[in-house]
């Protein structure tokens, strides 16, 4: 998923994190430093809760899994969010997946994974978001001992929240920023909205995206079981665990696409649908969120108000 330019907006583009970062501003005039301030956004987030940097906080806290540990405020923030997510989607996004994750061969920036190991062993159930323990008063936070977290999915999208909103703020203009395909949009929007192309790939050009649709505030998110996928001998596997079963979830869609009142609330819902396969129709049924979910088949199935026609 991506946005789409117009030579009205200041867009700029870069890698980071294993992924493609996009800010686009109104203001052309002010691109330069909503570049800076993104990147810097991204650079804290990544410091705070990298899974794959020695010297992260996040790799910090897993050497002291089985002990209470006073933890930045970002880094709290950021698994405040991931909890949160977790028990709105009943534990289908899950953070506790970090060991499932590395037994899969994600143990890398995505870049740089290659062909694995010939064989996929199965962990069995994770352990549980409800064995993280937080105390906000403290902000201190313990997990079990040997138990490593992933924060990627949500921790990507608070980050364009987080960072759409500084932008916005910072700039004084209005601000789309996508870390991902995970879209977050701040300030005032173009008129009929900030316009975004659906696709299963957020590198996609304008002119091959699936559908374009538009906001004017919150987010937008898709996840996809075709992307961030590698193999390990001769099976395909990919970066959605299903916390059930500590594998890759069954590839029931190929994409699916959510709208939120923030790009968090619009991932969490975009995954979990991954993970709830053929249920997940019924189970958002319980959100009040736009969603378009695009079957193995081929088959397209939209909810909640998402548009049908090949444009909104």
């Amino acid at each position: 998923m991506m946005a789409l330019g117009e030579s009205s907006f200041g867009e700029r583009t870069f890698r980071a994190i294993g992924t493609t970062a996009t800010v686009v501003v109104l203001d052309p005039a002010k691109s330069e430093r909503a570049e800076a301030l993104l990147r810097c956004e991204i650079d804290a987030i990544d410091l705070a809760c990298s899974r794959f940097r020695p010297d992260s906080e996040l790799a910090y806290l897993h050497s002291q899994s089985g002990r209470t540990t006073v933890v930045s405020p970002l880094l709290f923030g950021a698994l405040t969010v991931a909890v949160a997510v977790a028990e709105k989607t009943h534990g289908a996004v899950d953070p506790t997946v970090g060991n499932a994750l590395s037994a899969l061969g994600y143990d890398r920036d995505f870049d740089q994974i290659g062909a694995t190991s010939p064989r996929v062993n199965a962990l069995g159930p994770i352990v549980g978001f409800g064995h993280i323990h937080l105390d906000a008063r403290t902000r201190s936070v313990r997990i079990p001992r040997g138990v490593r977290l992933d924060l990627g999915s949500s921790a990507k999208a608070w980050a364009a929240d987080r960072a759409a909103a500084r932008l916005a703020d910072q700039l004084g203009t209005g601000v789309l920023v996508s870390i991902g395909g995970d879209v977050a949009v701040a300030g005032p929007a173009p008129t009929g909205g900030w316009p975004i192309g659906i696709a299963i790939a957020s590198s996609t050009p304008a002119h091959e995206v699936d559908q374009v649709v538009a906001i004017d505030q919150g987010g937008l998110a898709s996840s996809s079981t075709a992307v961030r996928a590698w193999m390990v001998g001769d099976e395909k596997v990919h970066h959605i665990v299903d916390p059930t079963t500590s594998l890759s979830a069954a590839p029931h869609w190929t994409l699916v696409s959510a709208t939120g009142s923030s790009c968090v609330d619009a991932n969490a819902l975009s995954t979990a649908a991954i993970v709830w396969k053929g249920e997940a129709v019924e189970r958002l049924g319980a959100f009040n969120q736009a969603v378009r979910l695009v079957r193995h088949d081929g088959m397209i199935i939209t909810l909640g108000g998402w548009p049908e026609s090949a444009q909104a």
